[in-house]
């Protein structure tokens, strides 16, 4: 589709200087800016067994570095407290911030008393994870619960090296079916377009989270990195995009009408549900732990990927703040409000001529223009631009780009890293099937 591959090649040029980081030497973010409103992250960076095609910054699991790590993430939330943000929610991501449930439930219990706006903690898990102990301890801190699930396919899982680690399909699938209910968000996420998986294998996946009973799932395009687009090329093939368009298109057309588009990935039964980007609801975020973003004053910061790094920077009294971009121009900020309003699907004009002082269209007359000509606008009543299903898979492709250039600087920033850590960047332990392969085929 040439509208898919112009908005790739576009995002792919753009961006290298919008998320361009250099070092900096500063002890603390800057402060909040009265009357805007912030979403604060949290990384755990640590899992039991390592994805090869996951790019976020993630170190094998060892309980005494985990541990520690905890409570440095602690004392470095309690230094933004000082520097007297609020936020509306939280984010917890990975990693598995499962890793430790005790050490998750103390962080976020600090983090709703120094932080009395929160509402809302979204927290990620992995399949394994949802064990009653898990769920008790969370249904209550916890208001959306993210599931990494991916595939339901045992081919696909074997190629992804999950299988080994949670189980085939239909260990996973009676996992997360057990979960249904338990809490006020249960999403599902899941990848689409792998190298090897075909139409049919993604209408069985959109078949199985519906009958899961989970009341959210997203279906994320694979987001590869240039060196993971290499290496997936070389070992299962190469990322067929042409066809990325067909399977989504399949996921909405599979999903509907039980659950309803609440961004361009994310599927709901709930209007108004909290979901995984957070910068729908607020475009500026602070990120606390090793590899977090910041995006703050149009600018963005990056912590340290090091966890030695981390522990020192905590140690004296300091954030985890060690690289920032350039400030953003004007036309950087209209962009980024027309991609991160969109994704959400629905653009408010007045507030951005409110806060940009001119129209969408003579802000961004080539954004809007290529817009309507690629039939992504449904609606203009003059107030608020809704889209088409193509527009929707349009911002998918903007974000989708966007996150895979930020996986190029994980990748980058991770060959930085002392050696130790660096060790703990492979997984080369044979894994333990939770059920045979011919069990799995029975029980499918």
């Amino acid at each position: 589709m040439l509208s898919e591959r112009t908005i790739t090649a576009a995002l792919r040029l753009l961006n290298k200087s919008y998320l361009s980081t250099a070092d900096v030497d500063l002890k603390r973010l800057p402060r909040p800016r009265e009357g805007h409103g912030y979403t604060l992250y949290a990384h755990v960076p640590f899992c039991e067994r390592l994805c090869p095609y996951c790019s976020f910054n993630r170190f094998l699991y060892q309980e005494d570095r985990a541990r520690s790590y905890f409570v440095n993430l602690r004392s470095e939330m309690r230094m933004v407290a000082d520097l007297g943000y609020d936020f509306a929610s939280l984010y917890i991501g990975g990693g598995t911030p499962t890793i430790l449930v005790d050490e998750l439930c103390e962080t976020i219990d600090l983090a709703r008393s120094l932080f009395p706006g929160i509402g809302e903690v979204s927290a990620e898990t992995s399949p394994n994870h949802l064990t009653e102990t898990t769920i008790a301890a969370l249904k209550h801190r916890v208001q959306r619960l993210s599931v990494g699930v991916q595939s339901f396919d045992d081919m696909l899982l074997q190629q992804m090296a999950r299988y080994d680690k949670y189980g085939c399909g239909q260990d996973v699938f009676e996992t997360v079916s057990a979960a249904a209910g338990d809490f006020h968000s249960l999403n599902v996420d899941m990848i689409f377009n792998f190298p090897s998986q075909t139409r049919k294998m993604l209408e069985r996946d959109i078949e199985l989270v519906r009958a899961t009973g989970a009341n959210q799932t997203t279906f994320y395009p694979l987001m590869a990195s240039p060196k993971m687009r290499c290496e997936l090329a070389r070992t299962i093939g190469q990322i067929d995009y042409p066809r990325e368009v067909e399977f989504y298109r399949a996921i909405c057309d599979g999903l509907a009408p039980e659950f309803e588009s609440s961004s361009a990935w994310t599927f709901s039964q709930d209007k108004g549900s909290m979901i995984d980007e957070y910068i729908v609801d607020h475009e500026e975020y602070l990120g606390v732990g090793t590899g977090a973003l910041s995006f703050l004053d149009g600018r963005v910061y990056h912590n340290t990927f090091s966890l030695q790094d981390y522990e020192r920077r905590i140690s004296e009294d300091r954030m985890a703040v060690s690289k920032a971009g350039k400030p953003y121009g004007r036309i950087a900020l209209m962009r980024y409000r027309f991609v991160t309003d969109l994704f959400g699907l629905r653009l408010d004009k007045d507030r951005f001529r409110k806060d940009f002082g001119v129209s969408v269209e003579l802000g961004l007359p080539a954004e809007m223009a290529f817009m309507h000509l690629a039939g992504g606008i449904a609606s203009d009543d003059g107030h608020t631009l809704t889209l088409t299903d193509k527009g929707r898979y349009l911002l998918l492709v903007m974000m989708r780009e966007t996150l895979a250039s930020s996986n190029d600087i994980r990748d980058h920033e991770r060959t930085l890293l002392p050696a130790d850590e660096k060790a703990l960047l492979f997984d080369d332990r044979p894994g333990v099937t939770a059920r045979s392969a011919e069990e799995c085929l029975a029980a499918s």
